[in-house]
């Protein structure tokens, strides 16, 4: 975290900008761990789109309505996870037509240690800022973001 800044009255347009600023330097902090861990190649959208495969698997076309992209932007990053190893396609034992895009270990582990680092630096935060006011900010961003924004599509929705 960075020295305390003077505080001075915003303007508008810094909320959203220190929001983002924020997860990016978490987001960012998290990709070097994850690096110096063992996965080098993976990339903000991939855990996204790990997420939208979920523990039970899911097809193509339910990845990219998770995502908020097409079948085939879905099926282009389900490619190349595939290639990473972190899934595989499997055929769906309930449906042979279909087939379900499963997380390999590789991918298991990248959620697990995903999971690991981010409660590593919210410990850092809660270190530089203390306990309740990152609970309060928590709390304060549960109530100015819906449980209805709290989606998968980031990725879609940044390019898009």
């Amino acid at each position: 975290m960075g020295e305390a800044v003077p505080e001075r009255e915003s303007h508008g347009f810094e909320l959203p900008l220190l929001l983002f600023a924020g997860f990016r330097s978490i987001i960012d902090r998290l990709h070097a761990e994850l690096a110096a861990q063992g996965h080098p190649e993976a990339r903000p959208a991939h855990g996204f789109a790990l997420q939208a495969v979920g523990l039970q698997g899911a097809s193509a076309s339910e990845v990219g309505r998770r995502l908020g992209v097409s079948k085939q932007a879905a099926g282009k990053t389900i490619d190349r996870l595939a290639v990473l190893g972190y899934v595989q396609r499997a055929d769906d034992p309930a449906d042979a037509r279909r087939k379900l895009v499963r997380l390999t270990p590789r991918g298991l582990d990248l959620l697990t240690r995903s999971a690991e680092v981010f409660e590593q630096l919210r410990a850092e935060w809660v270190a530089q800022l203390g306990a309740e006011r990152v609970r309060q900010l928590e709390r304060d961003l549960r109530v100015m973001a819906p449980a209805e924004y709290f989606r998968l599509d980031v990725a879609g929705w940044l390019s898009g």
